[in-house]
């Protein structure tokens, strides 16, 4: 009987070793799986990373974008405020030139008549005869003067400098509308 109790204790334990090699396989499969899984994760987890290094480097790229056009809008702007004050100390210039040449012809005409001879003609007039004689101008030569700056203040009736309606100033600090 003992050999019989001995026998009965082995297969007990092989049974055991059997239960826990069957468990220890189970876990082996699982430990597999779940390795894979991790460097399968570990491999997503690096194209994440990669992915989102493009992402922040294209962010960048079209921050860098934006960041010149503001300055770009900047500039034009700066430009645009320049040049608005440049036509204002022009047309302020042509008012006092005008207000010059306006007297000195007047006076001018008003000897010429008492000597009787014919008044000098407008500038507007000056222009029109030179158009008419140089067809178009010749970029080489000098432009003649042009009452454009004053025609975009005056009222449509009025077509010439010499007309009375240019003693008129506009108000001080106002702009022509193009």
């Amino acid at each position: 009987m003992a050999d019989e109790q001995e026998i009965i204790c082995k297969l007990e334990s092989i049974k055991e070793i059997r239960n826990k090699t069957l468990q220890m396989e189970k876990i082996k499969a699982r430990l597999k799986a779940e390795s894979e899984a991790l460097e399968s994760e570990e491999r997503h987890l690096k194209e994440y990373k990669q992915e989102m290094d493009l992402l922040l480097q294209e962010k960048m790229a079209h921050m860098e974008e934006l960041r010149l056009i503001h300055a770009d809008i900047n500039v034009m702007e700066n430009t645009i405020k320049q040049s608005e004050s440049d036509l204002n100390k022009l047309l302020e210039s042509t008012w006092r030139l005008h207000d010059e040449y306006k007297p000195l012809k007047e006076h001018v005409d008003a000897l010429s008549m008492t000597l009787g001879l014919q008044r000098l003609p407008n500038l507007c007039e000056e222009e029109e005869k030179s158009r008419k004689q140089n067809g178009r101008r010749n970029l080489s030569s000098p432009p003649s003067l042009s009452p454009w700056p004053l025609q975009l203040l005056l009222p449509s009736s009025s077509k010439c400098l010499g007309s009375r309606t240019l003693s008129r100033r506009p108000p001080s600090g106002s702009s022509p509308h193009l």
